[in-house]
């Protein structure tokens, strides 16, 4: 009984320290999504560990911890987003697979490469794109036509920047110039972007690819003094209404309204927003920060989320998920689900709005529940000079109806 008992202790000691197989190589690599015209999506990714992998778009780096196994198989799913990629998992690598973003009901097609480039080059530059640009998109199609300012910095053959909208940027791009090509992609989770361009030192001649779905054209030129117009007041409050007013349950299913006594004599932040949406999430993390920052029990946030997600617990999971992985502090509240995030089903929620612009929108309302001021979309920290410019003014509005509550 003591020798069966002895090599017992020994198997389960030994067994305890035996140091487990990995299930993927650790390294960096190139994930590679196929676009129209059969064009590659490529986006850089480091392999920590069996549990981190970190995405790699410019200057954000994206810490995926969300990583589960099943038999040869890897699903990877990036932070708030409710997509991700399912892949084989072949020699330690994982291929032969799909990006499943499953309320926008798209798959893409996914595969690894061996390499930590985000683009193999065959040349040296012959231009450099540092600057920024006037750009149009779709310019032969009045339907489909914008406007955009592209932002860039190239540092050798290294270009990274993003391209500025009315309604919002593209976030983090990152890519090459490879002679006078111009190539920058982005994956966030959500994002499935690729630009590429035929580039002068004075032009940009390209085309735009988001995932398999979509693709149009774009023409830039350089014009370090451009400035896209933004008409800060395309978005207001209607004559016939005193106030913007909210009742909506949070992901508890607490209803919480405007007229609830925690949101008198406050300076009340009420965003629009959707927990799928990029840009949204840039500026949740804006105010998360900017309530750590400056805590005043005199300021209450709340997020009015309109959900893409057909069903209300889908919903109420992206919201949930959104809350943790950011720790927003403040409530989060379902106003909307299973319209697919339409501007109409905003202002059938919102009758108070003349008009909705883009996700996300935030009104800054005063002590006597007036709004005061609404910043009809966002450019977020990829802008540069641009997310510089919106907080400088954002704290400046806030701080004078803080002043003047008694």
């Amino acid at each position: 009984m003591r020798y069966f008992l002895l090599l017992f202790s020994l198997f389960f000691i030994f067994s305890c320290n035996k140091e487990v197989a990995s299930k993927i190589e650790t390294g960096t690599f190139r994930g590679v999504l196929k676009a129209k015209d059969n064009q590659n999506i490529p986006f850089v990714f480091e392999v920590i560990n069996d549990t981190l992998i970190h995405i790699k778009n410019g200057e954000e780096t994206i810490e995926v911890t969300n990583i589960s196994y099943k038999e040869d198989s890897i699903r990877m799913q990036t932070p708030v987003f409710e997509g991700y990629i399912k892949a084989k998992i072949i020699d330690k690598k994982f291929e032969n697979g799909n990006f499943i973003n499953p309320s926008f009901n798209r798959i893409v097609s996914y595969t690894t490469i061996n390499s930590a480039e985000r683009f193999d080059t065959k040349n040296k530059p012959t231009v450099n794109i540092t600057g920024k640009w006037e750009t149009v998109f779709s310019k032969q199609n009045d339907k489909n036509k914008y406007l955009a300012s592209g932002i860039f910095k190239q540092e050798g053959k290294i270009a990274t920047g993003t391209f500025i909208t009315k309604t919002g940027d593209y976030r983090y791009l990152e890519g090459v110039v490879d002679g006078d090509s111009l190539k920058l992609s982005v994956y966030d989770g959500i994002h499935v972007f690729l630009f590429k361009a035929k580039a002068t030192d004075s032009t940009l001649n390209g085309m735009f690819y988001s995932g398999n779905h979509w693709k149009e054209p774009f023409e830039a030129k350089l014009n370090n003094d451009y400035e896209l117009e933004i008409d800060e007041n395309i978005t207001f409050i209607k004559e016939d209404y005193n106030e913007f007013y909210f009742s909506f349950p949070d992901h508890k299913g607490r209803l919480v309204e405007s007229t609830d006594t925690e949101f008198n004599n406050k300076v009340v932040i009420a965003q629009i927003m959707g927990s799928w949406c990029p840009n949204s999430l840039d500026e949740t993390k804006f105010l998360v920060n900017y309530l750590k920052e400056n805590p005043n029990d005199k300021i209450k946030v709340v997020s009015l989320d309109i959900e893409i997600a057909k069903s209300r617990e889908t919903s109420i999971n992206n919201i949930s998920r959104l809350i943790e992985e950011v720790e927003i502090p403040y409530p989060v509240l379902l106003a909307q689900f299973g319209r697919g995030g339409s501007k109409k089903a905003v202002l059938e929620k919102f009758p108070m709005l003349n008009k909705f612009n883009a996700y996300p929108t935030l009104l800054i309302i005063d002590k006597n529940k007036k709004v005061r001021k609404i910043y009809p979309s966002f450019n977020g920290p990829a802008t540069g000079k641009k997310f510089t410019n919106f907080k400088e003014d954002f704290n400046k509005v806030v701080n004078q109806l803080v002043s003047e509550i008694e």
